[in-house]
């Protein structure tokens, strides 16, 4: 079996920046534990695993050790090959997941994705915490991961132990406002086999209704500020997010099975 391969560097502006996804297209669906070891070999942070589903696809997303619900980087990496290779006329994708049907539409330069909102909850700020950021805590919000605002995201020196043994949380977000955008974040997923994330679109399921409910603003520009780096557009749309990048192609080839 050979199944056709491609490398996108999502929510990127040049070359080595954003965050690179795997994107597998598939004829017919493979065994998890096929598609988990073809992410742990790839071992990126995601691999999308991607197959035509009559007008639509379907679409899952592995880290090197496990899948995961949602993914933001590489679910716009999938609309990205699918429209520059498969379905270039195509004013919208469609991708049925775990988390529901996600729709991601071409907007020029931008792939705008329809993402679920994901409300956080305050909670007690512990040592924990404190240990697994290495700098002071305003605050501490819960959802499916740990929201943490600080004062300045770059003074954050992550203990990637005490982060993996924080029970409640699938990663931990560190969230400040911005200097020249609206807010910026970096993102810890050491149990993911993601250490730090380089632009983690999931996370602004949360930042997005957090910071939109703090500043008093729906439109807000964010940008990740891991090594990497990348930019995202975002929208808060009452249950439901906006979130648009861009894409570059770094890597085409194929997988032998």
């Amino acid at each position: 079996m050979t199944l056709k391969y491609y490398v996108v560097d999502a929510f990127a502006h040049a070359p080595f920046t954003g965050n690179p996804a795997g994107v597998c297209v598939l004829e017919s669906e493979l065994p998890a534990e096929r598609m988990q070891q073809i992410a742990a070999q790839n071992n990126l942070a995601e691999t999308a695993f991607v197959c035509k589903q009559g007008d639509d696809y379907a679409l899952r997303w592995f880290t090197p050790v496990t899948e995961i619900n949602l993914c933001g980087h590489a679910t716009l990496a999938t609309a990205f090959v699918l429209h520059q290779f498969a379905a270039p006329q195509a004013s919208e994708f469609r991708f049925h997941t775990i988390s529901g049907l996600l729709t991601v539409t071409p907007k020029g330069e931008l792939y705008e994705m329809d993402f679920p909102a994901w409300p956080v909850q305050p909670v007690e700020i512990t040592p924990l915490m404190r240990q697994a950021v290495g700098c002071d805590i305003l605050e501490a919000h819960l959802a499916r991961d740990l929201i943490l605002l600080v004062s300045d995201v770059q003074t954050v020196t992550p203990d990637f132990a005490a982060i993996a043994a924080i029970p409640q949380a699938h990663g931990v977000a560190v969230t400040a406002p911005g200097k020249d955008c609206d807010f910026v974040s970096r993102f810890f997923a050491p149990n993911m086999g993601v250490p730090e994330d380089h632009v983690t679109g999931s996370i602004h399921s949360e930042l997005i209704p957090f910071w939109a409910q703090r500043l008093g603003k729906d439109t807000l520009l964010a940008k990740q500020l891991s090594q990497r780096g990348g930019t995202l557009h975002c929208a808060c749309r009452g249950d439901r997010v906006n979130i648009a990048g861009s894409a570059r192609l770094y890597l085409t080839g194929e997988i032998h099975l």
